[in-house]
Formats: C-alpha cells, structure tokens, sequence
C-alpha cells in the first residue's frame, strides 16, 4: 500500500513546509514529488494534502497516517540498530523442568534480564520427554531438561546434579532410622510424574523381588508434592533444594540404608546449533552461572 520511501516524501513535505522546498530537501524534482503524493492517494483512496495558494497542509487522514507512520520508521530505526550493533532481542521460547524454575531459572532469567534487556520469555514447564519432543520439532528455542533424555544432533552443556532424598512429616509417620526399601515402600509415595524418568527409577528400585508392589503416585507439581507430603498423605522423593526453599513445609529427610538411596538427577541446557546457536550460547552462559550459586 505504501513504503518507507513514501512516508519519507510525506515527512519531507511537511517538515519543508512545501512540495518545492521538499524536492531541494530530497534532491528530487518538484514533479516527482508531486506525482508520487497523487500515486499514493489514488492507492489509498484518501487525501493527503489540502491545497490552496499559501501551499499545503495535511488533511485529517494524512495527519493519521504521518502519526501511524511515525511509530513504523522508530520501529524500522529500532531493528535495523538491533540487527547492525548486534543487540539480542525478541522472544525466546524457553522450555524448563519444574525442578529448575525453584532453583536455576530465577537467578539465570534476572541476569538475562540485567545484560539483554530487549529479551522476552515465554516458558514452558513440563516434562523433559515432552520438551525434548518440542525442541527436536523447533517448538521450542531452548530448553533445560534431563540430560538422559535430550534428543539427537543438540548442543548440550550439563549443568551441577540435583540430589533426591526421600522426606516425609513426622507428625504423620515414623520410619525405622535408617529405613530399608521394604519400610519405604510399605507406604504410599508422592513422586515425579508417571512418564519422567525419576519416577521410573522410583518403581524399579522399590517393586522387583519385593514382598508388596509400591504405591507410588505421580504429581507434575512439585509444589503440590510438598503439601500432599506435608499433609501426611504420604512420603515423597523430592530434591533437597526444593526442600530447602520450602522450609515452611514442615518436612523432615528420612534417613535410608544404602540400598534405598535414589540416584541424582543430570540436567542439561539444550538448543539447537542450526536455529539457535547465539541465544542458545547466551542462555547456556546464565544458566551455568546460576547453578554455580
């Protein structure tokens, strides 16, 4: 309908003061700015200028299209400085596990936030087979999840372990001190969600060859898991830095022989090379960073 180069004849016009002042401005001919102001009103089926003897001025719609106009030159000037000085903006889809939004995600995000202020963030929280799904499809740009299931062909940067232990209310339950696999699993328990695989590792080290199949319940919530075993409706396998953040949760770490120790969680940061590769170094940089406090 219109391009820059219009808007900036029209801005000429009314910055000169005139279609003949203008064409000394532009270094165009006079007849050539005439001709491309009667063009564009004949496209956009409006008039621009009102003239009479002293000159001309804008009409109603021509004062709304130079404001409208305005606002897509800064935003043009805005991109072109972003693109030609290397500024990072925009909006990242970032995908997190629920574990990392309690720890690593806060202080990575508030430092992104301080370096790169034009950045933006959509999260996404779910389960690392999900968001490794999600980054593999270009779903999502980049992505903190289980290092054992991050796909094929991204760049990957492990971040420190996370440590499970088992934590219940002692107003609610009394376990022998240390308590064994059978202790554990004769009680319901609050672990990861069903498909992830801490809670796989959960059922494989309390079910096989034992007198009585665990119950063990999934919850994508972490912090719904801290309030059901808060409550007494069970214990839970939780991270000891959730644990740590929550202390008004009331819970206690159970003490356990070592065969019933659960094995640490391995998070890594993902991205894709090809899509993602400067974002994706940049968001690996604060995350490091964050996990090292």
């Amino acid at each position: 309908m219109f391009g820059f180069r219009d808007i900036e004849i029209i801005r000429a016009i009314v910055r000169q003061g005139g279609f003949r002042a203008a064409s000394d401005d532009l270094g165009l001919a006079q007849s050539a700015i005439s001709r491309r102001v009667r063009h564009l009103e004949d496209r956009m089926k409006i008039a621009i200028f009102e003239r009479d003897g002293r000159g001309v001025r804008l009409t109603a719609a021509g004062r709304r299209l130079c404001d409208e106009a305005e606002v897509l030159v800064a935003q043009r000037d805005r991109i072109l400085e972003e693109l030609t000085q290397n500024v990072m903006a925009g909006v990242v889809r970032l995908g997190v596990a629920e574990t990392m939004t309690h720890t690593v995600l806060p202080r990575m995000l508030t430092d992104l936030r301080a370096r790169h202020p034009l950045l933006r963030f959509e999260i996404s929280v779910d389960t690392s087979d999900q968001m490794g799904t999600l980054l593999a499809q270009d779903g999502l740009d980049v992505v903190i999840m289980l290092r054992d299931q991050a796909p094929r062909g991204i760049i990957l940067t492990a971040l420190p372990p996370v440590t499970l232990g088992w934590f219940g209310s002692p107003a609610h339950f009394t376990l022998p001190n240390p308590a064994g696999i059978d202790d554990l699993s004769s009680l319901p328990i609050v672990s990861f969600p069903k498909s992830s695989l801490p809670h796989r590792q959960v059922v494989q080290l309390l079910s096989p060859g034992r007198r009585q199949v665990a119950a063990v319940h999934g919850s994508a919530s972490l912090a719904t898991a801290l309030h059901l075993v808060g409550q007494g409706f069970g214990i839970g396998t939780i991270p000891h830095d959730i644990v740590r953040s929550w202390p008004h949760a009331g819970l206690e770490e159970i003490r356990v022989r070592s065969e019933a120790r659960l094995p640490d969680l391995d998070f890594a940061i993902c991205y894709s090379p090809e899509r993602n590769e400067k974002i994706g170094r940049e968001v690996t940089r604060a995350a490091v960073a964050a996990a090292r406090n």
